[in-house]
């Protein structure tokens, strides 16, 4: 059995339109069932600990795993006290999972926590994944070389087309496409709002909340993989 770490957002403002934010529900919770149905723990954290801020957005057509988590008292009480980033170890953690949700894109970048947390598991051959605008985290994950663990590898997120379409290119801080690609990755975007995933190596990433149940699929391959290496 693996241990996971999901990483949400604590920032709850849409820039300057007045609007909440914070991460998308089914992009927690989809990856959440997956990895637990799957027989692994998970531990939700967040950037400041506590109860995170979720998209009430996210919340009006609800997936049938957001049904269940929203319904299942352990996991509502899991939401309701994350640990905070800096308080958690690396090491302990075979994997980590950033969900997205528009919160991401003003506090995963920069954030050196999180940072050192997601390089530490990289490094050690852990599984590392994100979906939609959860890719924001990586962008200043280092590996032990001192270089941005995209860079020269695949990777896909919410495209700067799917942001434009959604009317909120001019309020997000950056478009994360242009800024994974101006940070080296090799990105690859599908067709919008369509389900699209990208594994290199142990980097798992995907476009949009629809891609949700493919990157946790792709992670709980190199997981399996893992254990198998291990039991040889």
């Amino acid at each position: 059995m693996a241990r996971i770490l999901i990483v949400l957002t604590s920032h709850a403002t849409l820039g300057n339109t007045g609007k909440a934010t914070g991460f998308y529900f089914e992009e927690l919770a989809v990856p959440y069932w997956a990895f637990r149905d799957a027989g692994h723990s998970v531990d939700l954290a967040s950037i400041a600990g506590g109860k995170p801020p979720h998209d009430p957005e996210s919340l009006k057509e609800n997936h049938e795993a957001v049904t269940r988590f929203l319904a299942d008292k352990d996991a509502a009480a899991s939401l309701s006290r994350t640990l905070p980033i800096e308080a958690a170890k690396a090491g302990a953690y075979d994997a980590v999972f950033l969900p997205g949700g528009h919160g991401t894109m003003w506090d995963l970048p920069g954030n050196t926590a999180l940072a050192r947390v997601i390089g530490a598991i990289f490094d050690a051959g852990g599984a590392v994944g994100a979906v939609c605008h959860g890719p924001a985290g990586l962008i200043d994950a280092k590996g032990a070389d001192g270089l941005p663990i995209v860079r020269g590898r695949r990777v896909n997120g919410f495209t700067d087309s799917e942001e434009k379409a959604s009317g909120l290119g001019g309020t997000v801080p950056f478009l994360l496409e242009t800024r994974l690609r101006e940070t080296g990755a090799k990105f690859e975007g599908g067709a919008d709002f369509q389900p699209y995933a990208v594994r290199d190596g142990m980097l798992v990433t995907g476009q949009n909340p629809a891609s949700s149940a493919n990157v946790a699929a792709l992670m709980l391959d190199i997981l399996k993989e893992r254990s198998s290496v291990r039991a040889a």
